[in-house]
């Protein structure tokens, strides 16, 4: 299940994990497997891809992060098939991926004996693209009906949905707002008129979707594979750079209209 009506899709390129995550929360369906185990599985396997850097087994290092994409997605699905909905997932997911992607970096840093400055802006570029991507994303989503559990402004938490407790809903909100807050804000304050009903295409949205993490861990696994581990860090330091040109593209897309 898409998380946009069908005629307001787009070819998302960071989530080439859906397919096998819908066909994987499909089987899943009728077990008493939850997607907050189907979360704690893609946090094993970013550890697993974490343990692979660090012993310079590179291209399994790569397969269990595009399998961490997956299984990311997966937790989403099983919701959905469910009709499931739940805060607590969508929290414990964010915060596990900012954790891991952290981790990633660092372990990078370790075996690549890079700057401690070059990791840091890194791991700050990977966060702020991805942020861009679901700033745009959570507002098509917002205005067309699609998945509600992410909000444009995360200023106060939600209400917990049927089968939550809202104890854990507070707790989870409070950990994600620590670790998203100023990330969410910058991408916010440098285009504050995006959620104001104007124009997003299709053809942009899937620009911006190549700064999404699932995106963003497919280019860390070829990387990886084919050993240009000690460019990892620089491209996505470099990589940030798009994020004004993407805003200023989107702006000027309005402007003419």
């Amino acid at each position: 299940m898409s998380k946009l009506p069908p005629e307001h899709s787009f070819l998302d390129l960071s989530d080439y994990g859906r397919k096998p995550a819908r066909w994987f929360a499909l089987l899943l369906k009728n077990t008493t497997i939850t997607p907050i185990h189907i979360t704690l599985l893609f946090g094993v396997a970013g550890l697993t891809a974490c343990y692979f850097i660090l012993t310079h087994l590179l291209v399994l290092a790569g397969l269990f992060l595009i399998l961490k994409s997956i299984l990311d997605a997966a937790d989403g699905e099983l919701a959905r098939v469910r009709a499931t909905p739940s805060y607590t997932g969508r929290y414990l997911d964010s915060i596990f991926d900012i954790i891991l992607n952290f981790l990633i970096v660092m372990c990078i840093w370790h075996i690549t004996d890079s700057s401690v400055l070059i990791a840091l802006l890194a791991f700050v570029g990977i966060q702020l693209q991805g942020t861009l991507f679901n700033y745009y994303y959570v507002i098509l989503r917002n205005e067309f009906d699609g998945d509600d559990t992410s909000r444009i402004n995360e200023k106060r938490a939600p209400k917990a949905l049927p089968g939550e407790k809202q104890l854990h809903v507070n707790m989870l909100y409070q950990t994600f707002n620590i670790l998203y807050r100023l990330f969410d804000q910058a991408i916010y304050h440098a285009d504050p008129k995006a959620p104001k009903k104007q124009e997003m295409p299709h053809w942009l949205m899937t620009l911006v979707s190549a700064m999404g993490l699932g995106f963003q861990l497919l280019i860390i696994a070829v990387m990886l594979s084919v050993q240009l581990e000690r460019y990892i860090l620089p491209f996505f330091v470099g990589y940030t750079l798009l994020i004004p040109v993407l805003i200023f593209i989107r702006r000027r897309i309005n402007r003419q209209n």
